[in-house]
């Protein structure tokens, strides 16, 4: 199953790996995410409730913050208000990709090597209602797995831009194949985790 968060999870994720982060905790609750970072303050927080950032994270859900950062070996734990909670609610299927834009070439690839049925499931804005970038995400991805070559989908961006979500990280999000790593999530000790696969 393909969990496909856009705007912004699973490409702050991907931002997160190309940052050096060695992998993503992915976790529903934020106070989970405080708990773990109280026992081992090593840990990366980032995430955010409704958009915005968590008091007591790292930082917020922005791909253009991480873009600045050096997270060298790193563990970072996500929460968000969408893609996260859809891979804890799939946490029973037989596995589970993150998909975004930036590493959807190496998604496919990934799920060309490795699985012999595809679900993709667009999260869309808080888990609740449809999200342009997310129906485009997971078509092209569908499209790619045809064989169909599919052109970028035109996605539209907002007029205004509230602070917690600069435009920026809405540019960095569309850039497709940005990266060349899969996000496969493993279960280790009750926790779901993502390490980069390079396909």
């Amino acid at each position: 199953m393909v969990i496909v968060d856009v705007f912004r999870a699973f490409t702050t994720a991907a931002f997160c790996i190309a940052a050096g982060a060695r992998e993503i905790v992915l976790v529903n609750d934020h106070e989970q995410a405080l708990a773990m970072k109280r026992a081992d303050p090593g840990l990366f927080l980032t995430g955010e409730i409704d958009g915005r950032p968590i008091p007591g994270f790292d930082i917020g859900n922005s791909p253009s913050a991480i873009e600045r950062l050096d997270l060298g070996g790193r563990r970072v734990v996500q929460r968000t208000s969408s893609g996260t909670q859809g891979v804890v609610a799939a946490s029973g299927a037989h596995a589970i990709v993150l998909g975004s834009f930036v590493i959807a070439a190496a998604t496919v690839r990934f799920l060309r090597e490795y699985a012999e049925e595809v679900t993709i499931v667009a999260m869309g804005q808080n888990a609740v209602a449809e999200a342009d970038e997310d129906l485009a995400c997971a078509r092209y991805l569908a499209a790619a797995l045809r064989d169909e070559r599919p052109s970028m989908p035109p996605v539209k961006l907002f007029e205004a831009w509230p602070e917690w979500f600069p435009r920026r990280d809405a540019e960095l999000a569309l850039e497709a194949d940005r990266f060349t790593f899969a996000l496969p999530v493993s279960r280790e000790n009750g926790l779901l985790i993502a390490r980069p696969e390079y396909v």
